[in-house]
């Protein structure tokens, strides 16, 4: 038996005036996410407990059959450890965003503006040249920065703070950013790295240039997400199955490496609306020849959510499934038995441009059994039926897609 688990990160969302009141699966052209659910098996599944942070690294954790309350210890540990970072028992990972800020005239840093989480998508050898500057200044033996993809980046502060109340920056697009500061034990000092990064990068040539190109700044760095390193039991001692992930994004990579999968990089994945897709879904074929369970996840959906624009979300959707799922349904018919689990880890509503905690649609595909569930689409419509499985612990739900 082979397996493999289909992710659109932030797929979901929630109806749209603009739309007709649909969601962008609603409206989305995706025969085969539809051929999977009207052959096969629907269901909601709740991926982010109650009192848990609606986010990525929490919704993976529990696709992957790992109960957050036992084995969740922040985003950053799991990003650190898929790019080769060793952390220690007393050493605290942070997110480092680069993102832009909107200044007012009064100066006051509190009345900043979160312009863009991401600085407008900053390419990575800007980024890198920016954080290596960062680190240069304010790194020492207790405070290292370290070059990520894009905006996104890491700090590690060695026998650092934990308990510290930080915020998603793309939680804050277009609000001023005084409330939303760190808060607690630790808040000092990770503020006035915050702060002097802002000094540091607002006259570095590499803005400079941004800005003369009407491209928008990383005029400052943003932490959060922090954590220890996490303590979670192999995969294959779980479920007895030998696996591999597929993912452009370093989060869902660490959980892969430390469920103790083969992590497959894939050329052009990007984790954007560019990412390459078709190649993704080949990798993913490929890898289930020498193992029987494949991870793909991909973010584009998401990151289309996180931006608020509904026309790019609909595109990433039907991409996914045309390039992806389709593929992917192709594929597979070169091996005798198959089991394919579809759904979003999240919703990423385009309206609120961020992560929520709502049930999201799944649906199974079993090669050995022949279903028609007439007119059954791929959409958030599912949680209206009456004959579906409905899992209210979202890491429930690994154990039935390989058990049955």
């Amino acid at each position: 038996m082979k397996y493999i688990v289909l992710i659109g990160d932030g797929m979901a969302d929630r109806p749209i005036k603009e739309l007709g009141y649909k969601t962008c699966l609603q409206k989305a052209y995706t025969p085969n996410m539809d051929r999977i659910t009207s052959e096969g098996e629907a269901g909601m599944v709740k991926t982010i407990p109650y009192g848990f942070a609606p986010g990525s690294d929490i919704a993976n954790l529990s696709i992957f059959g790992y109960d957050p309350s036992k084995y969740y210890s922040g985003r950053a540990p799991l990003e650190a450890v898929a790019r080769g970072i060793k952390l220690r028992s007393r050493d605290v990972a942070y997110r480092c965003n680069l993102v832009t800020l909107k200044f007012l005239e009064s100066k006051n840093r509190n009345r900043a503006v979160m312009e863009d989480y991401s600085a407008g998508h900053i390419l990575t050898k800007e980024a890198k040249i920016l954080i290596g500057e960062i680190n240069h200044i304010m790194g020492n033996k207790k405070i290292i920065f370290y070059p990520g993809v894009s905006y996104r980046h890491l700090m590690i502060w060695k026998g650092g703070k934990n308990n510290i109340l930080n915020t998603p920056p793309h939680d804050i697009t277009g609000r001023e950013i005084g409330r939303y500061l760190p808060s607690g034990d630790g808040e000092e000092v990770l503020k006035r790295l915050m702060e002097r990064s802002t000094e540091i990068l607002l006259s570095h040539p590499v803005n400079r240039k941004r800005i003369r190109q009407g491209l928008k700044p990383a005029n400052s760095i943003w932490l959060w997400g922090q954590g220890k390193k996490p303590a979670v039991p192999k995969f294959k001692d779980k479920y007895g199955l030998k696996g591999a992930l597929i993912s452009a994004v370093d989060l869902t990579k660490g959980l892969g490496i430390y469920a103790g999968f083969k992590i497959i990089n894939v050329k052009g994945a990007t984790g954007y609306l560019d990412t390459n897709y078709l190649g993704k879904a080949k990798a993913a074929l490929n890898a289930l020849k020498s193992v029987d369970f494949v991870y793909l996840h991909v973010e584009a959906p998401d990151e289309a959510g996180h931006s608020g624009n509904y026309k790019n979300k609909i595109k990433a959707i039907e991409d996914f499934d045309f390039l992806v799922v389709g593929t992917v349904l192709n594929g597979m018919k070169t091996f005798k038995d198959y089991r394919i689990l579809l759904l979003p880890d999240h919703a990423t509503p385009v309206k609120v441009r961020t992560h929520t905690d709502e049930s999201v649609p799944f649906a199974i595909y079993d090669s050995r059994v022949h279903v028609k569930n007439k007119g059954v689409t791929f959409d958030e419509s599912i949680r209206e039926r009456k004959d579906i499985v409905v899992f209210k612990e979202g890491y429930k739900l690994m154990g039935y897609f390989i058990k049955g």
